[in-house]
Formats: C-alpha cells, structure tokens, sequence
C-alpha cells in the first residue's frame, strides 16, 4: 500500500508552512534519512527528512506553494516492489506516514462523546478548521468568585449579573489559557456563538475582547480595561480610495504582532535606565581586535564589536544576580542555571532572537563568531528552532541606528530584555570638573511579577559595573 507524506509539524505551534522547495523529483528512489522537501515556518526554512523508502510516486503540493496546513497531504510513497504508477493513481488511501508525520492520529480528548469519534476529520484539515466544523461542545459551567467579583475560571459579568455558561472548543481553551487570556473575555464566531481557535488567536492580536469579568460596583456599569481595536474595514474608511496599498501580513510579522501583544497586555512591565562609561571598553575593543591573529590570507581570526561586550557583561550579571536567571510559571520560578542571551536580529519584514547558550562560559572571541555565524544564518531563514527558542534574557540594541535610548519589549518566557542605546560623548562632572566622556545608555525592562524593582536594580548595576570595566570579565 502506498504512503502518504503529510505535512510535518516542525514546532509545537505550527498549523501552516509553505512548501518552498522539493529536493527529490516524482520517480526519485527515496531512502530513509533522505531530505526530501524544505518547508518554511514564520522563523526559518527547514529542511524535511523521510522517514520511509521507496520510490516518490506523486508531488501533491507543488513547491512554492503558501499557507499548507500540518497534516495536509503533500506527496505518496510506492514502497518497494509497489506499482509506481498504482500508488500515484491511490493517493490518499494509504497510512499517513513519512516527513515526520505521526503514524496515527491523536485519540479525541475525554470528553467528546460519539460525536467527536464520528465526525473523524480528513488529514488535509487544520485542528483550527476541525474544531470550527465541529458539532457545539458541551456548555462549561461558569461561577464567581464573590472575593474578586470574577468568573471562576471562565465566568463573566452581563449587565451586572453573573453569565453561567459559555461555549468553546477544547482547543480554543488550550490556546487562551497557554496565551494567558480569559476565555470569557473571547467574543465567539462559531456556531451558536461558540469560542473557536481564530477568536482566540484575534484576541491575541488585541481585537474581540469583551469587558474584562470584574464585578462593577453598585449603580456602575463594567469597564473594559482594553479598548477595542478598529476592523480593517473601519481603518481603511479613513483613507482615500487609491491612496494606499494592502501589503499582506506573512507568518512571521503575524507571529510577532501576536506574541508582543500578547506580552504587553499580559506581563507588568517596569523600566531601569542608566548610563554607562564605555570608555575603557572603546580602549580594550581596539587593542584586543589590534592584536588578533591572522590567516595567510590576513583576515583576522575576530572582530569584537561594542555588542559582544554587552552579551558577555549580561551574562556575567545574571550569574552574580541567579534570582534574576528566572522565567515566570503560574507553578513555579524557573531558575535558570546558565546564562542563554538571546540577540535581536533584524531580517526583512521582521526580526529573530537567536541565542547565544552558556554565554558565561564562552570567551569574547567565541560570542563574537557565534553571533556573527547565527546572524548570518538567521538572515538567511536557515536558524533550527532550538537556536532560537528558549533563553534566559535578550538584547536588543539600536545602537548602530543613532537611537540614544529605547524600552524594549519582554520576548516570553524571559523575565527582562536589555535595551541598548548607542555610545556618544557627553560631556559628564568629574570631580567638579566638566569632561568628554563616552556614555552608553541602556534600560531595562523586567517582568514585575518575577523580577521586583529593587533585584532589578541590583542586575543592572552588575552589567553596569562590568560594562565600565571590562577586565572583569575576563577574570
């Protein structure tokens, strides 16, 4: 019987990719191990290995093809000994293997009844889709919580009464509690108003939010605590009729709108500033680089740039402060035993955070080619996802840009990001005098429910005092 090759999941969040390129050719011998297709996430292009032989039968999804959904059909597997031509002409009705798609599909959650086990889906259907066609689930029963004037769990307040019910899918559920966003908050879209995965990922984005569940007080009407974004519709009124162009969103600029909104509306962020003498720092970079060896061909062995200074220094400063190495669970701290900065790189349309892994341990030279190979390969959409998933903190500098200083944004799960400003002289008072002196400003954001004012400030005066002196960090 002939395989079908399905397109894989490459991360936990992945429900489309576009298939940019087939590597083998219908008619090709295929091995296991064989790499057979590269598919494009909304970070990367990553490379998709067989994991059956035989011979390529049929290319369902041509290469370039956008917006492909996981588990969707993409090509058939003869297997050895099989008419090719048979196995092409069979597509669809052989087991769903190959490209890393799973052997069989999940079992319907607990729960369900018959009729999730009757309505079983077709492989070319997102879970988003699925659960849209899906029969309405049972009603989820919704209480207050009289302490807070709250729904418990998913209650709501309705015109000063308490909602005790609500409809929505199990995957819409798993996505708002993953997001942090009360459920109760999600204007439904699907059948009978249910709460489907789209309404989930539009509240993300900070659109279809009802009023936040708060009990209003006596003779009060509720408030809502975010304001309801605009609709295309509503923006594009304002302009004239020809005036603009609609350049579509592509999966990357989507992914950051929803995970930085996400962060805004969901982390308390506060901000630490202060200002750095980089002039000793200025000093060691020119000898340092002045003295690197060099090949036969007189390129030097590295290059430090100011930035690989300010990773290293981070790093250092979250080993002298371990209780600001942490990320936020609703569990528990995560205390981070190593120091993994991530990078803000920008690329076009977008940008990624790849990550520099033990940076405590790693000598300047080192961070400076690490960054330089993964920025390289960032630009060029070649990143595999643990080099950019994860870490313990970030760096974003606009140095190069003249911004003299900035707030960044928190990039979860991290507890801070460090926002880099470039150096410039100023003139400083030194011992009553007026001097020149070479001042970086950097500010830090912190995640106030796991990182308070005063440990910030500690952090901050760490890489502060390592950034002024930089010999420190190399004892």
């Amino acid at each position: 019987m002939p395989i079908n090759i399905l397109m894989p999941a490459l991360s936990p969040t992945m429900e489309k990719g576009n298939l940019s390129k087939w590597l083998k050719k219908e008619g090709d011998p295929v091995k296991t191990g064989d790499v057979i297709a590269e598919i494009e996430t909304d970070k990367a292009t990553m490379e998709v290995e067989a994991v059956d032989e035989g011979t390529l039968a049929k290319i369902v999804v041509p290469e370039g093809t956008s917006d492909v959904a996981v588990n969707q059909l993409i090509a058939v597997l003869a297997q050895e000994g099989e008419d090719v031509k048979a196995a092409a002409a069979g597509a669809g009705k052989g087991p769903a293997r190959g490209a890393g798609a799973p052997s069989s599909p999940p079992s319907p959650p607990r729960g369900e009844g018959a009729a999730a086990q009757a309505a079983s889906p077709s492989p070319s259907t997102t879970p988003a889709e699925r659960e849209a066609k899906a029969p309405p689930p049972a009603i989820v029963p919704r209480a207050p919580s009289p302490q807070r004037g709250e729904g418990g769990g998913e209650g709501a307040w309705t015109n000063g009464q308490v909602s005790d019910r609500i409809f929505s899918s199990p995957l819409a559920r798993r996505l708002a509690k993953e997001s942090g966003i009360d459920i109760g908050r999600i204007s439904g879209s699907g059948p009978h108003g249910r709460v489907i995965a789209r309404d989930v990922a539009e509240a993300k984005a900070g659109g279809g939010l009802r009023a936040p569940a708060a009990a209003p007080a006596l003779g009060a009407a509720p408030a809502s605590s975010i304001a309801p974004s605009m609709s295309d519709q509503q923006i594009r009124a304002l302009y004239e009729d020809g005036s603009y162009e609609v350049v579509p969103h592509d999966g990357m600029r989507r992914t950051i709108a929803q995970r930085l909104t996400a962060s805004v509306q969901t982390i308390p962020h506060f901000y630490l500033t202060v200002d750095c003498d980089i002039g000793k720092l200025l000093e060691a970079r020119e000898e340092i680089n002045g003295l690197a060896p060099k090949d036969k061909d007189g390129k030097p062995a590295y290059k430090l740039s100011v930035n690989d200074f300010v990773v290293k220094a981070l790093a250092l400063a979250l080993q002298r402060v371990p209780d600001a190495n942490v990320s936020w669970t609703e569990g528990g701290m995560l205390k981070h035993k190593h120091s993994d900065i991530g990078v803000a790189v920008a690329m076009p349309n977008g940008l990624i955070t790849p990550i520099v892994r033990n940076a405590e341990t790693k000598s300047l030279s080192a961070i400076s080619n690490e960054m330089r190979d993964l920025a390289a390969r960032a630009r060029a959409r070649k990143l595999k996802p643990q080099e950019y998933q994860g870490g313990s903190t970030a760096v974003s500098n606009l140095g190069m840009y003249g911004i003299k200083d900035f707030t960044a944004v928190i990039n979860p799960p991290h507890a801070t990001i460090l926002a880099v400003g470039t150096g410039e002289e100023r003139a400083v008072v030194r011992h009553g005098k007026i001097e020149a002196a070479h001042i970086m400003s950097v500010t830090m954001s912190c995640d106030h429910r796991a990182v308070d004012g005063a440990l910030g400030a500690v952090l901050i005066g760490a890489f502060k005092a390592l950034i002024e002196n930089p010999v420190m960090m190399l004892v």
